[in-house]
């Protein structure tokens, strides 16, 4: 089989950041890395979802939700994918900004997160996404379109 496109990265020098993992069309995706990767400790589960739940909920409530796709946990534990359509890359940077400071400021119950709305409800961190999403904003703050390349790091 074809390798896929995320199998080409060189892992061992990506730093966290934010990549353009791959463009389709007009769907771009980006990597949000906020863990090295194969240096542990990495996200743990309710911290990945607490992150899902609001960042989400920021993008697609913001004046860009019509551009956006998708955000999710990559499987690896270190990082997120976010798809948008129609966007350029400095809104998704500085769209990434806001929503990791709406995580670190955020108060509150987290959205989505009942029994009727979630398959796993209960596995929620607030406190671990907060934190997780504060030593991201240092990380992106002088972020720009050219930083999203994959050599950065090497």
């Amino acid at each position: 089989m074809k390798r896929i496109a995320s199998f080409e990265v060189d892992h061992t020098v990506l730093q966290p950041g934010m990549y353009l993992s791959r463009t389709d069309g007009d769907v771009v995706t980006y990597d949000l890395r906020f863990i090295r990767p194969n240096t542990p400790p990495f996200l743990p589960p309710a911290v990945l979802h607490t992150i899902e739940h609001l960042f989400a909920t920021y993008v697609r409530n913001s004046v860009f939700a019509p551009h956006i796709v998708y955000f999710g946990p990559m499987g690896c534990r270190t990082g997120f994918y976010f798809l948008t359509q129609g966007m350029c890359h400095e809104n998704a940077i500085e769209l990434t900004r806001q929503a990791l400071r709406f995580i670190a400021e955020y108060e509150g119950e987290i959205p989505g997160a009942t029994a009727a709305e979630c398959g796993n409800y209960l596995e929620q961190d607030l406190p671990g996404a907060r934190a997780a999403a504060a030593r991201m904003l240092p990380v992106l703050a002088h972020w720009q379109a050219g930083d999203l390349q994959y050599t950065r790091g090497e």
